[in-house]
Parts: structure tokens; sequence; C-alpha cells
């Protein structure tokens, strides 16, 4: 059986619909998965047993992005099911264009406001007939190994400066935690110049058991290293989500996003930070007031807290076991 996948977006997002895709494949245990999407999408699939093609999607770049869908997918085989977990009016037009016995395309604002992972697996399985739970996140690369414990800081969203907290506080973070862990300050390409702003606190501090490797990984590296580590603190982003699939303890930093929809997903080592803020969730990529409060208000001693918080909950965890 062949089956297409159009993937979300966003890195957290394509992490957030692998267990719908998994419940498909649960379905069709022998399927043969042509996907379609992001680069940073399609590069998390890169070592998924049942994805046969990976198609990058360039029609962005396209003056005539629907002409280039076209001359797209008429390179591609017919499909028994064809499948979009994005709501654009693209998406649609590249379903109308594939030739498969059965379609179906995600639409957002007929789910309820719940956790994205089961907004994607109440897609499925309303697609399928089926009522299958919505289990963990799931990435085929394997961990990093570190000689020695390491702190992962995250600083970027992807999404907009709204969700970003600041470099000084993280490097705070990590100068406070850098006797108990070596740390790695992580970014994408766009990202670089906040990592670099937290390496000059560190230097400053004669801080050297760290390095920077933000725009210097790609997908599967920072995958794997993000899953090799002790402790992870960032903001609402997909590598956030990456943690979550390797289950790795994690402080969240949350602002103007909903946490009931976006947090990690079963992870039980998990530990949101936010302030109670009349505005937020705003939803918005930048702060709308001008005074992004919800995440000036967050001190480097409330993420600290958290981190103790998250050593008492995994020994309580220890101990239950």
């Amino acid at each position: 059986m062949h089956i297409f996948i159009e993937l979300p977006s966003w890195l957290g997002d394509s992490v957030m619909a692998t267990p719908a895709i998994e419940n498909m494949i649960k379905v069709y245990p022998n399927a043969k998965i042509t996907l379609f999407g992001t680069y940073v999408s399609t590069a998390l699939f890169e070592k998924h047993p049942q994805v046969q093609v990976c198609i990058v999607d360039k029609s962005k770049a396209s003056t005539l992005r629907g002409v280039w869908l076209f001359r797209m997918v008429q390179r591609l085989p017919d499909f028994e099911l064809a499948v979009s977990f994005r709501s654009s009016w693209y998406s649609k037009l590249l379903l109308l264009f594939l030739t498969a016995r059965k379609k179906a395309h995600y639409q957002k604002a007929k789910h309820l406001e719940r956790h994205q992972v089961l907004r994607y697996n109440d897609f499925v399985n309303t697609l399928l007939a089926s009522n299958m739970p919505a289990e963990d996140l799931k990435i085929y690369f394997h961990p990093a190994q570190n000689k020695k414990p390491t702190l992962g800081i995250n600083p970027g969203a992807s999404y907009g400066s709204a969700k970003r907290w600041y470099p000084e506080k993280f490097a705070k973070v990590a100068i406070a935690l850098s006797t108990q862990y070596d740390i790695l300050i992580f970014g994408g390409p766009s990202e670089i110049d906040i990592a670099s702003d937290i390496e000059k606190e560190l230097v400053n501090a004669k801080i050297d058991n760290y390095v920077n490797i933000a725009g210097k990984t790609n997908i599967k590296e920072m995958c794997e290293k993000i899953g090799g580590l002790d402790l992870f603190i960032t903001g609402d982003s997909g590598p956030m989500h990456v943690a979550s699939a390797f289950k790795v303890p994690t402080v969240a930093i949350f602002g103007p996003t909903k946490d009931n929809e976006t947090s990690q997903w079963h992870n039980p080592q998990s530990i949101v930070v936010k302030k109670e803020m009349a505005c937020a969730p705003c939803m918005k990529r930048t702060c709308p007031l001008k005074h992004h409060e919800c995440m000036t208000s967050i001190m480097p001693d409330d993420v600290l807290d958290a981190v103790e918080a998250l050593k008492n909950k995994r020994y309580d965890n220890e101990k239950t076991v």
C-alpha cells in the first residue's frame, strides 16, 4: 500500500504528529510512505523504516507556487491514501492534484481546543474509523552519549520573538548550573546571534565547559544531541518537542502560547514555567502591547527553582519504581 503524507510545516508540529502517523502505520503495517514537507519536517523522518521517499517542498520559492506543486505531483505514482496534516489552501490544491483512492485534509477549526497531539490523532481516527489512543512521540534517531552530565540551553523559537526568553537570563541559569553540568547551546541558523549573546555571558563569567552548536547541526544531529541530554531548558519550540520524544528532563518556559495545547507530550520529567497574565496567551508572534511581560516577569530563579523541583520529581519517581 502506498501512502502520501504532507507533514506540518514546523518541526514541533511534525513531532507532535508522530503518534497519529504511527497509528496510521498500525492500520497499514506494510505501507510504503512518501512524505512531503519543509526541510525541517521531512528531515525528522530520515531514519523512519517505512518512509521510502521524502520530498522537500520548494514551492514557496516559486513565483507560480501552484504550477510547481502540479509539476511535482506529475512525477509521483498513484496512492491508495493521501493525507495532509496542514490546513492551508495550497494543501487543498496539492490533494486535488494527487491521484489517490482516498484523501483527507486536516482542518484545525473542526477540532476541539486541546493538545495538538490529540487534534492530529483525532484527525487520523476519524479518517480510519478507529479509536486508537495517542501514544508517545516517536523519533527514529539514537541519542548521543556524553561523558559527563550535560545541560542543553535552547533560547530560540522559530515562530516569533514573543516566545523567546532572554539570552542574559538563560546565561544566568547556565552559569548557576555550570558546576553540575557541561553545557550545550542550541539554536538554528536564525538564532546564532542569540546563542552568541549567551556565550559572551559565559565567557565573561569564566565558564569554559560549554559548546555553542547554534547553526552547526542538521536536524538529525540536533535530535541526537538533545536525546543525550540530562537536562534541557527551553522555550516553547520544536526542540522542546524533540526532548519530549526522548523523555529528557525539561524545564519549558512559556509566555504567549497555550501550554495546554503545545506543552511536552507524555514526558513525566517536564515542568512548565509561566506567569499568569491577563493578556496571555495572546498567541502573537510579537508582543502586541510592546511590554512582553509574560516573559520579562520570568526570572532566572524561577527557572532554577523549577530545575530543583524537577530533580525532586525524578527522585520521587525513582523511589516508586
